[in-house]
C-alpha cells in the first residue's frame, strides 16, 4: 500500500463536519485545551489531537467532553470510532505518525498558547533519549525545543 501524505487522509476525514461542530462548541464554552483536558482528565496534546480526528476516544471520555462542552453526547459518539492512518517504514513510520497525528493539534497548542507565531527550525534543539521507567519498560524521549518566532507586522497589511 502507498502511504498517504498528511494532507490526504486529513482532507478525507469522514467526520469532518462532526469535528468542526466540536470545535464550535468549544470555542462557544470559552475553553482552552488544556481547561477542557483538566476537566475530562486527559492530557491535552492527545485532546486537540482527537479534536483534529486523530484518536480513538473511549466512550467514557466522549461522554464527559459532551458533558464539559454542554452538548449532546450524540455529538462525540463519532469520536468513538477508530480513525484511518497512514503507513510506511517502523521507526520512520512512527516518527510521520507521531507528527501526522499530533502536528495539527501541536499547531493549534502553539497557536493558542503562544499566538500567530510559528516554531523556529533554526533556532531549535533536538535530543533523544532511551531510558527505562519504574516499571522497567524501555522508553523513547525526543525532545523538540525550537524558538517561537511570532509573524513580522512589517508593511501594509495583509503583507
Amino acid at each position: 500500500m502507498t502511504p498517504m501524505s498528511n494532507a490526504d487522509y486529513l482532507i478525507r476525514l469522514q467526520h469532518a463536519d462532526d469535528l468542526d461542530a466540536l470545535k464550535e462548541a468549544k470555542k462557544a464554552a470559552g475553553l482552552s485545551y488544556q481547561e477542557l483536558a483538566e476537566k475530562i482528565g486527559v492530557n491535552k496534546v492527545w485532546l486537540a489531537s482527537a479534536f483534529e480526528g486523530q484518536q480513538f476516544v473511549p466512550e467514557e471520555y466522549a461522554q464527559k467532553l459532551a458533558e464539559a462542552l454542554g452538548i449532546s453526547v450524540e455529538k462525540t459518539a463519532f469520536l468513538t470510532e477508530h480513525p484511518y492512518k497512514g503507513n510506511t517504514d517502523p521507526i520512520l513510520y512512527r516518527l510521520h505518525e507521531v507528527i501526522d497525528t499530533y502536528g495539527p493539534a501541536l499547531k493549534d497548542l502553539i497557536h493558542e498558547q503562544g499566538g500567530n507565531a510559528i516554531m523556529s527550525a533554526i533556532d531549535f534543539g533536538l535530543d533523544c533519549d532511551v531510558i527505562v521507567d519504574d516499571d522497567g519498560n524501555h522508553r523513547v524521549i525526543i525532545t523538540f525545543d525550537g524558538k517561537l518566532l511570532p509573524y513580522a507586522k512589517k508593511g501594509q497589511y495583509p503583507w
